[in-house]
């Protein structure tokens, strides 16, 4: 996965919208993760009623311990925090940004039916419903190629609208699946840290662990 600063990312084909159900029949709330920090803690709510395909392929991840220990290896003061990648774990890593999940390995939506990471351990895009790349929210990177997302997301610390797959003033396509509910201050607080030249923390910013709460 190619880092940040090339990413024109997401574009393609849409995907099913899923909406999770109960046994009546009725909606149910969307699912959480809690993010802990070395800078403190911060939840997110997940869109997984909209974006049922990333956000479950988020859920795997974080439920397998895939992304405990990793650091934060691009922080953009005024644009955003990227996060996600097994590289990471080494913050001084040359590497970190262009890693992403296990090849060919499966997870299983709200539905009960299974998606397929490709050899590169990507998912299918999902560019449904129109959620705009505002502050506080999640949103996938990837390589600019169709279908090229794995494990790495961003949060946005501005309005990026200009990432949004249904804005056309770009090739940009982010799908946004999620948005922090508390914690804001925390996520701040890692968008201020000191960066070098390449836009890496020079003090290692590291997620202990993501709490998923259905």
């Amino acid at each position: 996965m190619a880092v940040f600063s090339r990413i024109t990312l997401l574009a393609g084909t849409a995907a099913r919208c899923v909406h999770a159900m109960n046994r009546r029949g009725l909606a149910m709330a969307n699912p959480t993760a809690t993010f802990k920090t070395t800078k403190g803690e911060f939840k997110v709510e997940l869109f997984q009623d909209q974006l049922p395909i990333t956000t479950s392929n988020f859920k795997d991840l974080a439920t397998s311990g895939f992304y405990d220990g990793l650091t934060f290896h691009r922080v953009i003061k005024g644009f955003m925090c990227q996060f996600g990648c097994p590289n990471s774990a080494n913050p001084q890593s040359p590497i970190a940004g262009t890693g992403g999940p296990p090849g060919n390995t499966q997870y299983t939506l709200p539905d009960g039916s299974v998606i397929q990471r490709d050899g590169g351990g990507n998912i299918p895009d999902e560019l449904v419903g129109e959620i705009s790349n505002e502050v506080g929210t999640i949103s996938m990177a990837n390589t600019g190629a169709p279908n090229s997302g794995g494990s790495q997301f961003f949060l946005n610390t501005k309005h990026n609208a200009f990432l949004d797959y249904f804005d056309n003033s770009t090739p940009s396509k982010h799908p946004v699946f999620g948005k922090v509910v508390d914690g804001m201050d925390v996520v701040s607080a890692i968008e201020g840290v000191p960066t070098d030249g390449r836009d890496k923390p020079i003090d290692a910013v590291r997620v202990e662990s993501i709490t998923i709460a259905e």
